[in-house]
């Protein structure tokens, strides 16, 4: 193989897809998976599910292994890390200072878990975003009795919780908003999960993180602390990041561990060429295009979405998939368009044309014995209507909409057939009316 390699940043989810994308498109030349941590590629939603419960392991999250990897003939730098990108000469800078010009490249940096001013460097205050992050956390618990305190209560946060109480911890579960993971799935649906939640035994508090509390974290009083509690505001404004403008007067939460789920931040910073759009992702066009030959897959890539007409950033990991295959193919086709005649794709393989990308959005979510899954668009709804079907089962529908479009659908505890037929009625916009009754008789045929 000879000429310029398309380099994928990012050896995730949407990286692999990419990676695995280039090839069966046809690119023949040198192709360079980079990914900063130095595991194989691996699946993120059992981090804080399977994996952390123990019912898996390590393995058993591995995308691909080694040999199935070995076909794709990557020149792969695993615990190896890009540091800039030159976009003029699409020319990448890793860690160590080597230069590597490319042909292409896609990038899949994903996302990084936000921290807490002043939690850094206190044991046992801890995220979870990687492979590390849930073996040493599920290392912590898993000798049982131990009181956790969840700093955040979207979607990570609901789903540790539920995974502690289940090994036996005390957990109490903290958010801004009252209502657990209500601007994911608005207030009628957390209500049914805070009475879960509540069911279950967590404790469901609500304000704004003040500061921690330690103790010396060996007997001689040397080294850093170890967390002993969260203290909460009593009033003022939150900050960035969930901690309260000024504080005192608040309350005290006994904690031998933390676990801070607040949220994330793109990895993008390490991008630092003005031809680029850095604003929450790397902004794109519909073709996922963030510059000519740069391309963004998954988590932190914000592009335009052509059905719903704004740009959009989704951090499931459907996304992650659907968008890496289509980042590839349109790098792909690019390339051939400009260069047809260099382009090392196999002889037989058909011109591909670029295609705007448009999925239907999906994510789902399991706490305790609960599976909630959605189609579309959830969060940003201006109107939200909820069919609570059994609250002893737990079983509901939310539907969601849009400057009077029905833009998302919900459900939880309901069948695999159901819930298949809710992706097709809310695959393309409708009007609130019509998408109610779609949405209607697809349950109701179920």
């Amino acid at each position: 193989m000879t000429g310029l390699p398309i380099a994928v940043v990012g050896a995730s989810a949407a990286g692999l897809a990419a990676a695995e994308a280039l090839r069966r498109f046809g690119w023949r030349g040198p192709l360079t998976l980079i990914g900063d941590e130095p595991h194989l590629p691996y699946d993120r939603p059992p981090l804080s599910k399977q994996l952390l419960h123990g019912a898996w392991e390590p393995e058993k999250l591995l995308l691909r292994t080694k040999d199935q990897l070995d076909p794709l003939d990557l020149d792969l730098r695993l615990g190896t890390r890009a540091t800039g990108l030159d976009v003029a000469t699409r020319t990448l800078t890793l860690d160590g200072g080597e230069q590597l010009a490319c042909a292409g490249v896609i990038i899949a940096t994903g996302v990084a878990a936000r921290s807490l001013p002043g939690a850094e460097g206190i044991a046992g205050v801890h995220t979870l975003r990687t492979l590390d992050d849930a073996l040493t956390l599920r290392g912590l618990l898993a000798g049982g009795g131990r009181r956790l305190v969840i700093v955040g209560n979207g979607v990570l946060g609901c789903e540790a919780a539920a995974v502690a109480r289940e090994l036996g911890h005390e957990v109490t579960l903290v958010g801004i908003e009252e209502i657990p993971m209500a601007a994911a799935v608005g207030p009628e649906v957390g209500a049914l999960l805070a009475e879960e939640h509540r069911a279950h035994g967590v404790q469901l508090r609500t304000g704004a993180v003040d500061g921690f509390e330690t103790a010396p974290a060996d007997p001689s009083g040397t080294g850093g602390g170890q967390v002993t509690a969260v203290r909460l505001a009593n009033g003022g404004t939150p900050a960035s990041g969930g901690v309260a403008a000024g504080g005192g007067g608040g309350s005290r939460l006994p904690a031998d561990l933390v676990l801070l789920a607040i949220g994330s931040r793109p990895a993008v910073e390490w991008l630092a060429d003005p031809a680029l759009d850095t604003t929450d992702g790397l902004r794109c066009d519909a073709y996922c295009a963030a510059a000519p030959g740069i391309y963004a897959a998954g988590d932190v890539a914000r592009w335009d979405h052509p059905l719903h007409g704004r740009p959009l950033r989704f951090e499931h990991r459907m996304n992650a998939t659907e968008q890496g295959m289509a980042a590839a193919r349109n790098l792909l086709a690019e390339l051939a368009a400009k260069a047809p005649a260099s382009a090392e794709t196999e002889d037989n393989t058909p011109a591909q044309e670029r295609r705007p990308f448009a999925p239907v959005p999906y994510f789902w979510s399991d706490q305790y014995d609960l599976k909630i899954q959605a189609y579309g668009l959830t969060a940003g709804a201006d109107r939200v209507e909820t069919t609570v079907l059994d609250r002893a089962e737990r079983r509901a529908l939310a539907l969601y909409g849009r400057d009077g479009s029905a833009i998302g659908v919900l459900a939880v505890g309901l069948p695999p057939r159901q819930v298949r037929a809710l992706r097709a009625a809310i695959a393309t916009p409708l009007r609130w009316e019509e998408a109610r009754e779609r949405i209607g008789a697809a349950t109701a045929a179920g």
